[in-house]
């Protein structure tokens, strides 16, 4: 398995995770958001998945905590990719 396949799955993860805590419920609103508007569940999780990987960057290579805020005002702004 690539690596990147690998942190897919592994972000996807995280998306189900958050989606069945329904925490934070922006998961849950954008995914349906996403879905109404036309995208697939695998197009939906990669999007969702962009917002994740921003935050995940910060994590690792800034040293920085989880930013809640930018995270829920990056999911509302999907399908437009995350810039912060």
């Amino acid at each position: 398995m690539e690596t990147n396949e690998i942190m897919r799955e592994q972000i996807f993860e995280i998306i189900e995770n958050q989606m069945n805590d329904n925490n934070p419920p922006e998961t849950n609103k954008t995914f349906n958001r996403l879905i109404k508007k036309g995208y697939n569940e695998y197009e939906t999780k990669q999007l969702i998945g962009q917002c994740i990987a921003v935050e995940l960057f910060g994590v690792f290579k800034n040293q920085e905590p989880f930013d809640e805020k930018r995270y829920i005002k990056n999911l509302n702004n999907l399908p437009k990719e995350p810039f912060e």
